[in-house]
């Protein structure tokens, strides 16, 4: 069954808020992801050039990793496959697993650039927020792998960056989902706190596909992975 991103604009933002009943089992994800000829231009400067690729669960380009600078593309890139923003030209088509019927609903699970958190709410009722389905005992136990306990009772507006970093983390790594969005999700981290993270986030990731968006790739593990090299002017790609 094959999808164009545009179907799935609000369902994208609705899933980080709030939540939804979800409408396949979580064993059935994606399977293949295509983008075609993808442009995007802010004030009539070009961000996204004629852009192709595609993510195949069932082969070695499991999982996309965009490398580069600030300012190059990449956020647009993740924006565009949550569906928060269209391109000017091009199209995207998802195809699920043969559980998805009519109706499905693609699920996805998205660390912004920004944390975006509930400010005057703590750690678990921020992971909690996103999922009916998640409990506060079940959050409190996955944020504390990452976090001391007594940072946990506290508003995140009262956390350094980096452990507001951790909360946005698990907070799109908890629900049940079928894709994963990161854009920078190890900013502000130190390097013991930068392995740590990495080791939960690939302990929790399963067999979602992942695109990461990351200007450092030190401590990843070997990844299935489509890389996307982008620079000011152009993109390459290797497997």
């Amino acid at each position: 069954m094959s999808f164009t991103r545009q179907e799935n604009t609000t369902c994208a933002e609705r899933d980080h808020v709030r939540g939804q009943d979800f409408l396949y089992t979580p064993g059935e994800h994606i399977m293949l992801i295509s983008c075609h000829h993808l442009s995007k231009s802010y004030a009539e400067q070009p961000v996204l050039r004629d852009l192709s690729f595609q993510i195949d669960s069932q082969a070695d380009n499991r999982d996309l990793l965009l490398l580069g600078p600030s300012g190059v593309g990449k956020t647009t890139l993740l924006r565009i496959l949550a569906g928060l923003e269209q391109p000017d030209h091009g199209s995207i088509d998802i195809t699920m697993g043969e559980a998805a019927t009519a109706g499905t609903h693609l699920r996805i699970g998205m660390v912004f650039q920004e944390d975006r958190l509930l400010e005057s709410l703590d750690a678990p009722a921020n992971v909690c927020a996103v999922s009916p389905m998640i409990t506060r005992a079940r959050a409190t136990a996955e944020l504390e792998k990452l976090l001391p306990p007594d940072a946990l009772s506290k508003p995140v507006r009262e956390l350094s960056g980096g452990m507001r970093r951790r909360v946005a983390l698990v907070r799109a790594l908890l629900p049940s989902s079928d894709l994963l969005l990161m854009d920078e999700p190890f900013t502000g981290l130190d390097d013991a706190t930068r392995q740590q993270v990495i080791a939960y986030l690939f302990s929790m990731k399963g067999r979602r596909p992942l695109v990461l968006a990351t200007h450092e790739t030190e401590g990843l593990p070997p990844m299935r992975t489509l890389t996307l090299t982008f620079t000011k002017s152009t993109y390459s790609e290797h497997i």
